[in-house]
């Protein structure tokens, strides 16, 4: 790995070490919706296997029906280049995130901006699963 890289890298570590310190400032409907965008922008940067890393128990379910996910994701993309001219940003929404206590759950709410000017709100339930946020 070259100079530029281990920096990159290194940046990438402090700031993840600088976001999981001051996670404990944060909602959990912020902790959850920050996932949640985390995870959408693994899409965004062509990365169907870090986005589906970040469903629960998706290292649990059989390698077959992993490769069938990453399949269907790698076809909503281009489902999105077609339909949208692609995907260009993730954001959290101005809504964030509501809590349901009764299924332990919380619904995050994420910002799809597409190439062709239009926008859609979309939520994405998110559960904690070892401390960490995961998609359900």
């Amino acid at each position: 790995m070259g100079k530029k890289g281990i920096v990159v890298g290194l940046m990438g570590f402090m700031g993840l070490m600088g976001f999981m310190g001051c996670s404990e400032d944060l909602t959990p409907e912020q902790q959850a919706a920050e996932a949640a965008q985390g995870y959408y922008q693994r899409l965004l940067d062509n990365y169907p296997d870090g986005f589906l890393a970040g469903k629960a128990n998706y290292d649990q379910l059989p390698s077959d029906y992993r490769k069938q996910l990453v399949k269907a994701n790698e076809q909503y993309m281009k489902d999105m280049q077609l339909r949208h001219n692609g995907l260009r940003s993730v954001t959290v929404s101005s809504n964030v995130g509501r809590t349901d206590s009764t299924l332990h759950v919380v619904y995050a709410f994420l910002m799809l901006s597409y190439g062709d000017s239009t926008q859609e709100e979309i939520v994405v339930p998110m559960v904690q699963v070892d401390g960490d946020w995961k998609m359900k």
